[in-house]
């Protein structure tokens, strides 16, 4: 049986380097993206940082919904959900 994706509320402070995960605070994880929140380019920065810091490929990091908000429901396949709480959870 295929390994449900892990899911992770995040929320976004975008056009405010350096990119960084900065920790769980009630159940959400949140971030700062230095890329703009234009064409999507926040999102993309978004995953890449979530995937550098879960291990697994930036193809596994999706955004589920929230495209447009600061608020985001994010998916990570390939990585169970408590492992991705416990390395996502920290300042890194």
């Amino acid at each position: 049986m295929p390994m449900r994706p892990a899911e992770l509320p995040v929320k976004v402070k975008a056009g405010s380097g350096p990119d960084q995960l900065l920790g769980m605070r009630d159940g959400t994880l949140h971030a700062r993206i230095s890329a703009p929140p234009v064409d999507g380019r926040a999102n993309r920065a978004l995953c890449r940082l979530i995937a550098r810091h879960a291990g697994v490929p930036p193809s596994a990091v999706r955004i589920a919904s929230g495209m447009r908000s600061r608020v985001k429901l994010v998916r990570i396949h390939g990585i169970a959900q408590r492992e991705v709480e416990t390395l996502l959870a920290g300042p890194k």
